[in-house]
């Protein structure tokens, strides 16, 4: 049994460093061909920083852990902002631009609220994985057209790569290969635990393989406060869970479509909209543009209060 730990331990670690070798590479590759930086941001690092979350959803879908496919997504989203945001406020308080407010939280609400429908019957089907994708086309396309009418004349200045691209190539490669081992060591190892344990896949997908899978989210969000680097804001953490929701269940579905075990739609969805309004109210103009630390607390004590309620 000790062995199963390690390589679950083993697993999460593969995970986290392919993850950020990847964003690292990706980026490096696209300032190479000369992308500006803020549309690197919305494509380039947002599908990175997914990578885990797909790569894990897939493995799943296709070993016939259907829970594990689409709680590991659920979770995700609702550890991002009750613990990524949450932690990253306690050390340094989050400034909320209002293109958070009036534009990605509108649509990380709707993108959520779709799933919700979607999973109302019992599936996700490759019909509704088809739709998530086209919202995803037409999201990207939206913001990197928006993107581009910002002045880029110090963006062109900072395109400067760190490594060859032939280094940033194999990095890449290697990456995606840790991935795609590290999400098959996650995912048949929490499923053995599971069995072992008596605990629901479900359970087991929405708690420790969510945290898993968003470390690479809260390793960049940590460090970045520690720095107080304002510009890493709650849009990040936005962008990450329309991200989940639309690329990684999207592409997931296409390849399997997955079954929806009923506490998922019925409890977890239901949990994750209202965390997601909890998070409009904590936006407002009202909470002075910032997340506070104090308000970083209280976000724990929900997440722990969401722990509670599940087990």
């Amino acid at each position: 049994m000790v062995n199963i730990y390690l390589l679950l331990l083993a697993g999460l670690l593969l995970l986290f460093i392919s993850g950020k070798y990847l964003v690292d590479s990706s980026v490096v590759i696209s300032k190479l061909l000369r992308i500006p930086r803020m549309i690197i941001g919305l494509t380039v690092v947002a599908f990175g920083t997914s990578a885990p979350e797909l790569l894990v959803s897939i493995q799943a879908a296709l070993a016939g852990y259907s829970e594990i496919a689409i709680g590991n997504v659920v979770g995700s989203n609702i550890s991002n902002i009750l613990l990524v945001l949450a932690i990253t406020a306690l050390i340094f308080p989050i400034p909320v631009p209002a293109t958070s407010v009036k534009q990605d939280w509108p649509m990380m609400m709707f993108v959520s609220i779709l799933l919700y429908i979607f999973t109302l019957n019992g599936w996700l089907t490759r019909t509704e994985g088809i739709i998530f994708i086209g919202l995803l086309a037409g999201y990207l396309a939206f913001s990197v057209v928006k993107a581009r009418r910002v002045n880029h004349t110090q963006e062109r200045k900072e395109t400067e790569a760190s490594m060859k691209w032939w280094v940033a190539g194999i990095i890449f490669l290697i990456s995606c290969a840790g991935l795609a081992f590290g999400a098959d060591l996650l995912v048949s190892n929490v499923a053995i635990i599971a069995e072992e344990f008596g605990i629901s896949q479900r359970v087991i997908s929405v708690t420790m393989v969510a945290v898993g899978t968003s470390i690479p989210e809260l390793a960049t969000s940590v460090i970045a406060a520690l720095k107080k680097e304002t510009d890493i804001s709650v849009g990040n953490i936005i962008g990450s869970n329309i991200m989940n929701i639309l690329s990684v269940l999207g592409v997931t579905t296409l390849i399997r479509p997955i079954k929806v075990n009923a506490e998922i739609s019925r409890f977890d969805i239901p949990w994750m909209l209202g965390i997601s309004l909890l998070l409009l109210l904590l936006m407002l103009p009202a909470s002075r543009s910032r997340i506070t630390r104090w308000e970083g607390s209280f976000m724990i004590m929900i997440y722990l209060l969401y722990i509670y309620f599940i087990f």
